[in-house]
């Protein structure tokens, strides 16, 4: 396996930073499928989870190349890859590692020994997490939340960068043990996974039933990936859109006085700040995956479904009225509307524009020879406020100590 280039750079304009973000989700994009066939989205909300420095949880019936692609991007990424099987005998030593009584051959002595658990990866695939008893669950909390595990009394950090991904199987249900509402709110995303179409599924059983192997290259490495981490985080987010995620997500709680009446109606209780923290990040890197460095109303409301479907909670009456997490927030996405530049908007129906005209400035009109004056025309990339201007872009970060090998 060749050696993936680097992508960074010690000066580097914003520009230039995000034309190579973008160019490296194509190459990421074109390596993935040669071994995937569809499932554009999870892909993409996949690579938009490890750029935002999160975890993420996927929801889909068996046979859906959830493993597959979770070690097909561990290979793009250059980065070492670990699966731990959850089933209902698994320990927490099983996933963080034990100490062992390691005895010298040559002088008889006796000492401790820490043995690393699968834990220890740069991306761990939980594959049927919720196949497994809480106090197993538990052992990734710290992991996930810490970036580092205690064993034996004493932390061992993790390598960076780290993400945990996790599977689980939304049909069966016996047997299995569902995941706490604080381990789902560690998740920065919840992608659903649907069935491919019929071309796409056609073509995954002419490509699956031959002896052609496709060879994976990396096209990115840890060092990068660190980089882009930095780089998101200082993606502009004026502060309408701030505001804009922040009132999608209160919208969500029942008891909250301006939320709409059919979130008090079909809502048990709705996301916490987390929602709104994940939502603005996620949307910066989804915005800079498209060669945007400032984040726009439509990031938002495209991050909005995988960052609260899972923390949100349905009670009796929209299970028996058959609504569904999803059809909330899309009636949530109709009636609260993006402020602009200093408004603040009120939780409830979406107003209608009005078109106001203005009559011309007089000084204005006559510092331009009398000609009106024309309206600027607008720019491909939104500018944010001048509060919000972007800072230089972050320095290439020192590579791990260990570059893992696939």
């Amino acid at each position: 396996m060749s050696q993936a280039q680097p992508i960074t750079s010690s000066q580097m304009s914003p520009e230039e930073a995000v034309r190579r973000v973008a160019h490296a989700r194509e190459l990421l994009l074109k390596e993935v499928h040669k071994v995937i066939i569809g499932q554009d989205e999870m892909i993409e909300q996949m690579i938009i989870c490890i750029f935002a420095r999160g975890h993420c949880l996927m929801i889909g019936v068996p046979g859906l190349a959830k493993t597959l692609t979770v070690s097909t991007l561990a290979k793009a990424m250059h980065l070492k890859f670990s699966r731990i099987q959850f089933t209902p005998d698994l320990m927490p030593s099983d996933i963080t590692g034990t100490e062992i009584i390691d005895v010298d051959p040559t002088t008889g002595k006796r000492s401790f020994r820490f043995v690393h658990g699968p834990i220890f990866a740069n991306i761990v695939l939980a594959d049927e997490i919720n196949r497994t008893p809480p106090k197993t669950q538990a052992a990734l909390l710290q992991a996930m939340q810490e970036y580092e595990v205690t064993v034996g009394g004493k932390t061992y950090p993790l390598e960076q960068p780290f993400f945990v991904m996790a599977t689980q199987n939304p049909i069966e249900q016996e047997g299995t043990y569902p995941l706490p509402e604080a381990q789902l709110d560690r998740f920065m995303l919840s992608i659903n996974i649907t069935y491919p179409t019929r071309a796409e599924e056609r073509e995954i059983v002419m490509a699956t039933t031959q002896t052609v192997r496709h060879e994976i290259q990396p096209v990115l490495t840890g060092r990068d990936i660190l980089w882009i981490q930095q780089l998101v985080r200082q993606v502009p987010a004026s502060q309408h859109m701030v505001d804009y995620a922040v009132d999608l997500v209160r919208a969500t709680r029942p008891k909250d006085p301006p939320s709409p009446d059919f979130v008090k109606k079909w809502l048990a209780w709705g996301a916490g700040p987390r929602a709104a923290q994940n939502l603005i990040l996620t949307s910066k890197a989804r915005a800079i995956l498209h060669g945007r460095f400032a984040v726009t109303a439509d990031d938002i409301r495209a991050m909005a479904f995988p960052v609260l479907r899972h923390r949100i909670f349905t009670n009796f009456n929209a299970d028996a009225e058959g609504v569904d997490v999803d059809q909330i927030i899309e009636k949530i996405l109709e009636v609260i509307r993006e402020p602009t530049y200093g408004e603040t908007i009120p939780v409830g129906p979406r107003p209608a524009r009005k078109v106001v005209s203005k009559a011309p400035d007089a000084s204005a009109s006559s510092a331009v020879s009398g000609s009106p004056q024309s309206e600027p025309a607008a720019s491909p990339i939104p500018s944010p406020p001048p509060a919000a201007r972007p800072t230089p872009i972050p320095q290439p970060i020192t590579p791990p100590t260990r570059n893992p090998s696939q």
